[in-house]
């Protein structure tokens, strides 16, 4: 099996060509080439696929091998790769995913894909959509419990389910102690991912984040997206622009309040080729 290995900020994926079929399981060869010890070493696995309703279709199986409805430092590394690996030449890509159809507008410059801007879809806010258990029309600054510690969240789907909560210091937060806590909390019937987060300026905050299924990762563009949307319904920043810094680097999440449309943008990265 041939496969790339790309990064968007710092979330890693082996990509595979999967134009012509699937000959091998993905959840299990997900968790295999996923180890860092044993496999390739990344957050998961990214298949090519054809669709009959967009371009293209994307299949995103977790380092644990759960399939992942999105993924939005994947996708803009799907984009990255049908362009310049020249299984299209539109630089306006439709991506079909378990989250919908996205679409994604490259930035081309000398033959490279140097940014990606992505119809990330509209914000669900709804608890039974997310899903959490809550009996209010939408979970924004509300206290729980997670291992004997009150801690005020704000809950967001934007595909995955997402939980955000405002910290002092990021940097000092122990995830891999607290991270599966939030993850298997009882209000949450799918898992979540959480988002750490702390202010910076009017139009910037710094996040860490521990997904479901792979633990902290360096990035996560469907937990910036839900940062960002946190942000403004917490009065967190001013306008409906935010720079996201993760670890990995930075993201610019846009929310078109007029829409109810969130837009990311970034960068992806191709790290090497290789066949196992």
């Amino acid at each position: 099996m041939k496969f790339t290995k790309m990064h968007g900020i710092g979330n890693d994926y082996i990509y595979v060509n999967c134009m012509d079929g699937i000959d091998f399981d993905p959840a299990e060869t997900s968790v295999r080439l996923s180890d860092r010890h044993f496999g390739v070493g990344s957050d998961g696995m990214i298949l090519i696929c054809p669709s009959d309703k967009a371009d293209f279709r994307m299949r995103m199986f977790n380092a644990d091998g759960s399939e992942g409805k999105m993924c939005g430092n994947g996708i803009r590394c799907f984009a990255k790769y049908v362009y310049c690996k020249g299984l299209t030449d539109k630089t306006t890509i439709s991506i079909e995913t378990l989250a919908g159809i996205k679409t994604a507008w490259l930035t081309v410059e000398n033959g490279d894909v140097t940014a990606i801007r992505v119809n990330m879809g509209s914000p669900i806010l709804r608890p039974s959509l997310i899903p959490v258990q809550f009996t209010g029309d939408s979970m924004v600054n509300q206290p729980i419990n997670v291992d004997g510690t009150k801690w005020n969240v704000t809950c967001v789907s934007m595909g995955n389910p997402h939980c955000v909560t405002f910290v002092d210091d990021v940097d000092a937060m122990n995830l891999e102690k607290i991270g599966p806590k939030f993850e298997n909390h009882a209000i949450f019937p799918d898992r979540v991912n959480t988002e750490f987060v702390r202010k910076m300026d009017d139009r910037t905050v710094q996040m860490r984040v521990w997904e479901r299924g792979s633990g902290e990762t360096w990035a996560c563009g469907t937990g910036a997206c839900a940062v960002a949307v946190a942000s403004v319904l917490n009065g967190v920043v001013n306008g409906s622009s935010v720079t996201v810094k993760l670890r990995g680097g930075d993201l610019l999440i846009e929310w078109d309040r007029a829409e109810n449309i969130i837009y990311m943008t970034g960068t992806a990265t191709f790290v090497f080729e290789g066949e196992t």
